[in-house]
């Protein structure tokens, strides 16, 4: 006997968010399933190829990887916002690439990425002195750093782990991570400092080093997932995930 057929709106009651991540990223699933497990969210994930080597070629080659890597999002969900989750390519790429790309396949969802979420994030916070933390090599970092100065931010101190093997950033100790932050905030007066690189792990330990320092720690990985909540008219306030997350609007 044939059921009668009943339908709702799905899990995502309230938003319903995409991510699209690097094959090689070991770190934002993780961290993201902490931070967008709310009642009526529904967070998708795709993934894009990427070789573990992170240069400036092998990020500008994702720009025409991005259409096919949003068709594997569920074409039949409404996507409030997508977000591309590499910060380094979208330095590479541009923002406004990324959105371009996204929106051949889901014209009508938000975009966003680390670097638009992180320069967001520090205009909510009111910061206009960062500290930055990377991994990348030189060229790379310098690239950031031009981006983020462009969006109105100075940058008091840098410090990188120079490390171009994404499956060695992966594994790069929290411990390490907060030493750097920590490093940064006490030889340099600065807002915020900013941890670059969704596949370093630092959400865990961003409201203790927080309380060290007194200052808000931005990575890469909660500036995307507060951005998408916020362009998602997502206010609720969070503040087990660090400062960022006691602002609500975007």
């Amino acid at each position: 006997m044939k059921l009668d057929v009943e339908l709702d709106h799905g899990f995502g009651t309230r938003a319903t968010c995409g991510v699209i991540v690097l094959e090689t990223d070991e770190t934002l699933e993780p961290e993201f399933a902490r931070m967008m497990d709310l009642d009526g969210v529904a967070l998708y994930h795709s993934r894009i190829p990427m070789t573990a080597h992170v240069r400036p070629d092998t990020l500008a080659q994702m720009a025409s990887e991005l259409p096919a890597a949003a068709r594997l999002l569920p074409s039949a969900a409404d996507f409030d916002v997508i977000g591309y989750g590499c910060t380094s390519a979208a330095t590479v790429i541009g923002s406004d690439n990324v959105a371009r790309a996204i929106n051949t396949v889901f014209p009508k969802a938000k975009v966003t990425d680390p670097l638009a979420a992180i320069i967001a994030a520090g205009r909510r916070l009111g910061a206009t002195r960062l500290g930055f933390v990377t991994p990348y090599t030189p060229d790379i970092s310098l690239g950031m750093r031009e981006k983020l100065e462009q969006g109105g931010f100075e940058i008091a101190r840098f410090l990188s782990f120079e490390e171009s093997d994404d499956r060695v950033v992966a594994r790069i100790t929290e411990r390490a991570i907060g030493g750097a932050v920590e490093r940064v905030a006490d030889t340099a007066a600065c807002d915020a400092v900013v941890v670059s690189c969704t596949n370093l792990r630092c959400r865990h330990i961003i409201p203790q080093i927080e309380a060290r320092i007194g200052i808000p720690v931005i990575s890469s990985n909660t500036a995307l997932a507060w951005h998408m909540l916020r362009l998602s008219g997502i206010d609720d306030l969070m503040p087990q995930h660090g400062k960022l997350f006691d602002c609500a609007e975007s």
